[in-house]
């Protein structure tokens, strides 16, 4: 791997040309490591904006608005008729 010309490490800059193999060597490693850590946050996002759109899609299929809201809905019962003789009574 092909470090660049400084490295900074906890807010240190290094050049990269004036550290010894065993220091490159480290450097080089944690250029890896970084690269990796970037990848799985990356990676986080994207399960985490899936888990975010299946919880949405959950509250909407549990609040009905899903695709059984296409159904109709049951009609409220009328009111019993009142019998005949008692409207006519009045």
């Amino acid at each position: 791997m092909t470090l660049p010309q400084y490295i900074t490490i906890n807010g240190t800059s290094y050049a990269s040309d004036k550290l010894s193999a065993e220091a490159k060597s480290q450097a080089a490693n944690i250029l890896i490591v970084d690269a990796e850590l970037a990848r799985l946050q990356q990676q986080v996002a994207i399960a985490q904006t899936a888990r975010n759109a299946y919880s949405a899609a959950l509250i909407e299929a549990v609040k009905g608005r899903g695709e059984a809201a296409t159904a109709e809905k049951p009609k409220k019962p009328r009111a019993p008729r009142k019998p005949k003789a008692a409207a006519e009574a009045k």
